[in-house]
Formats: C-alpha cells, structure tokens, sequence
C-alpha cells in the first residue's frame, strides 16, 4: 500500500544507526539500544517548545537484569 504524504517533511537529523521510513514496511529492527534518564521535558525535541513544569522527579531505580536485546538484529 504507498504511502500518501500531506503536507511538509522535516528531518532534522539522522545519525549512525537512525531510521527513516516512508511507504511500507514490514518490520523495522533496531541495530542498538540506549537508556537515559532525564526529568519531565528533558527528552522534547521540535520547534518552538514550551514547557511548563513544577516539579519534576525521576526514578532511575531499574531492578531487571537485561531491557532489549539486539544480537539477532545486526
């Protein structure tokens, strides 16, 4: 099924192991992971933000031994 595109595309940055995808896919497999910890707004990216935050409270407490696993990936 193609893809129909209204309106304007904006890619502002795609690096090392980025995607882009436009039109059909069947599946899209990351090649690396990456965890951050970061307050309430600290992960916005776009034009023109504005944030408004009181307070703000991050638990990086992470009692799981593994998250993702990519080895059958690359």
């Amino acid at each position: 099924m193609p893809a129909t595109i209204i309106g304007g595309i904006k890619v502002t940055s795609v690096s090392g192991n980025g995607t882009v995808n436009m039109g059909d896919v069947l599946q899209i497999a990351p090649k690396s992971t990456t965890k951050a910890n970061s307050g309430a707004g600290g992960g916005n990216t776009g034009d023109f933000l504005q944030t408004n935050t009181f307070c703000s409270v991050t638990n990086t407490f992470d009692p799981d031994v593994k998250d993702a696993g990519v080895r059958g990936n690359n």
